[in-house]
């Protein structure tokens, strides 16, 4: 059993994290596994969180629709998740100090939950401890990425109160930033404050978006008692990565919703409309922790600019005539910037569509995660704004870099 995930493990960082994960449900505390050449012990951590949040108010045309529903500026959840790190007696572990990822859970309740719903997220999510400030005090940060289930959607007859939530499910985003006190070598205490979103990427309507900031308080259990205590910022003089440039190349799709007006009169058109994408982004690796460069973004937008091309119809039955294809292509350049850890990066990056038609030169940003199945393949998952408010599309998709010297 051994040999047979040691190979796994040399294989895939993506096929690490589901190795360590079924050793886990297997019952199985510990594992030796080949990380880098090395044989090492992987840390597992289960920890509990609670958190408290201000729900952030709408924008004026969404509240004002929803007059007459009830208060919705506060939230709560409780959050279970399982984690491992990399001791310091492997390589990963001595190149990222404490840096931890996995799994977690969470019930969020917004105190309206006949309106909303109670929606269950289930995530993933990665952090660090930054720097430290104590000798068993650190500042730490940490993201989850995932999706949200379970919440009461907008229905024009059952729930036309709720003009904030269009789908059942949707995508879920939180950064936290911590302190993190060490209270026994197996026991943590975590506090801090953090932010979350969520959204259904525009795949169904409405969808404004939930937006909430507040704070957290929990504990972690680590397993192994004595296991590493470092930060990222220890270990400084140590650097494997000589800058280069490599380059990305990502290929990505997803579908949307479109709102036009016909007669000034704003419409939810029926269907979905198709994305496509490629983003091609020369990347200097400053160190192990950073690359930046300039991304070329080419999309296609089975929507964009279709308002020029009515073709009347009635409100239950619009008519549209076709685009011509490259009418729908929008060329940007955006600046781009990455978080490089252990199995994910966090790439975020802001552009402007200079070649296209006028509904799609727009200033956009985009935030989307890497996961490694190889060294050099990963999937993407993005999502796409313009002017900082506005949803665009989600962009799923995968990539893979060239010239990656690390």
């Amino acid at each position: 059993m051994k040999l047979i995930f040691e190979s796994v493990i040399r294989r895939s960082e993506a096929l690490r994290v589901m190795a360590v994960v079924a050793m886990v449900m297997m019952g199985c505390r510990y594992m030796d596994a080949v990380v880098d050449g090395d044989s090492a012990r992987i840390v597992h951590h289960f920890g509990v969180d609670v958190r408290g949040d201000y729900v952030a108010p709408e924008r004026e045309a969404v509240s004002n629709a929803y007059i007459g529903g009830p208060e919705r500026d506060a939230a709560a959840s409780l959050h279970l998740k399982y984690s491992f790190s990399y001791s310091d007696m492997t390589r990963t572990g001595r190149l990222y100090p404490g840096a931890y990822q996995g799994i977690g859970v969470g019930g969020t309740s917004f105190f309206a939950n006949g309106l909303t719903g109670m929606p269950v997220s289930a995530y993933l999510f990665q952090g660090a401890p930054v720097f430290r400030i104590a000798p068993k005090l650190t500042f730490d940060y940490e993201w989850n990425f995932g999706a949200s289930f379970g919440w009461k959607r907008y229905n024009e007859h059952d729930n036309p109160i709720n003009v904030i939530v269009g789908s059942p499910i949707n995508a879920y985003i939180n950064l936290g930033f911590m302190l993190n006190y060490r209270l026994s070598d197996r026991w943590n205490v975590v506090a801090g404050v953090d932010m979350t979103h969520y959204s259904n990427g525009n795949t169904s309507w409405p969808n404004p978006g939930v937006n909430m900031i507040g704070g957290r308080a929990g504990v972690v259990y680590t397993f192994n008692s004595g296991s590493q205590t470092g930060t990222l910022a220890d270990n400084m003089e140590i650097e494997p990565v000589k800058p280069h440039i490599s380059y990305d190349l990502v290929i990505y799709g997803a579908v949307r919703k479109k709102m036009t007006d016909i007669d000034d009169w704003p419409q939810v058109l029926p269907g979905h409309f198709g994305i496509a994408g490629l983003n091609f982004a020369p990347m200097y690796n400053f160190n192990r922790f950073l690359r930046a460069g300039v991304s070329l973004d080419v999309q296609y937008d089975e929507s964009s600019d279709i308002d020029s091309y009515w073709a009347g119809g009635t409100d239950e039955d619009v008519k549209f005539y076709r685009p011509p294809f490259f009418h729908q292509v929008s060329w940007g350049l955006s600046a781009r910037g990455e978080l490089v850890m252990p199995i994910f990066s966090i790439n975020a990056g802001m552009g402007y569509n200079f070649i296209g038609n006028s509904d799609a030169k727009n200033f956009y940003q985009v935030l989307a995660l890497k996961a490694y199945l190889t060294r050099s393949f990963f999937l993407h998952i993005g999502y796409q704004l313009n002017s900082f408010k506005n949803p665009n599309n989600l962009m799923i998709g995968v990539g893979y870099r060239f010239h990656d010297r690390r």
